[in-house]
């Protein structure tokens, strides 16, 4: 039986007549691109389809992140990184979603090095400017063998409100239990989790399209940006 069948029912409403599916864009911040976060990411993709959305996953560690390096003027700058990798189209690719999960693995009692590296280049380098994830749904799913999940999922959420972005609240964290490969199967209340956040972020979605068809407007968005003091 698979986590989710054991769950309450969730209501599902459909699309509304949307020209396109929902898209929620996954990143995977694990080294491994088939491990137990991309595993439970893969349950997500499953759960979304069953409502007519879609779920995309970037495996960070298939693509060129560099580090940031000792140049020291991103605080100064007011254009993007000038670094030459894969950031920017992530970055673009998480514009054009309407919905961003972060997904991490533990790693150290920290969150694992790729998302970290990730997190620090995309934020300072390219985000920070015009935050272009303003008003997007977003939602956080930490796995791990059994220490540190919700220091993650902090650090994570924190990013989120960084950026803006609408964190919808499903009850309990997305934290999930597990060691080696598969365990994610295993524990039942962090699926469980999953599971809630899912949907929420779909429902949400689902609103926030409602409310712009409906009004022909979308939320505020603040023109002043916050590393500027008044």
């Amino acid at each position: 039986m698979t986590p989710h069948a054991t769950a309450p029912a969730v209501p599902r409403p459909t699309t509304g007549g949307a020209t396109r599916p929902p898209t929620i864009l996954a990143l995977n911040g694990s080294e491994r691109a088939d491990g137990n976060t991309a595993a439970v990411l893969g349950h997500v993709a499953e759960l979304a389809a069953g409502r007519g959305a879609r779920l995309e996953v970037v495996h960070l560690a298939q693509h060129t992140i560099l580090p940031c390096g000792t140049c020291g003027d991103c605080n100064l700058k007011r254009t993007a990184c000038d670094v030459t990798d894969d950031v920017p189209g992530i970055v673009a690719r998480m514009t054009a979603a309407d919905g961003i999960i972060y997904a991490a693995p533990v790693h150290g009692f920290g969150m694992a090095e790729t998302m970290q590296r990730f997190i620090e280049r995309a934020g300072v380098g390219h985000l920070r400017f015009r935050r272009p994830l303003t008003n997007k749904v977003a939602g956080v799913i930490v796995t791990g063998r059994r220490y540190a999940h919700g220091d993650v999922h902090a650090q994570l959420q924190n990013n989120v409100l960084l950026n803006r972005m609408l964190l919808v609240g499903s009850g309990f964290p997305a934290l999930v239990q597990a060691g080696a490969r598969g365990d994610w199967r295993h524990d039942r209340e962090g699926m469980d989790t999953v599971f809630r956040l899912t949907h929420r972020m779909i429902d949400m979605i689902e609103l926030l399209r409602d409310y712009r068809r409906t009004t022909g407007r979308d939320l505020p968005v603040p023109h002043q940006n916050e590393r500027a003091l008044r």
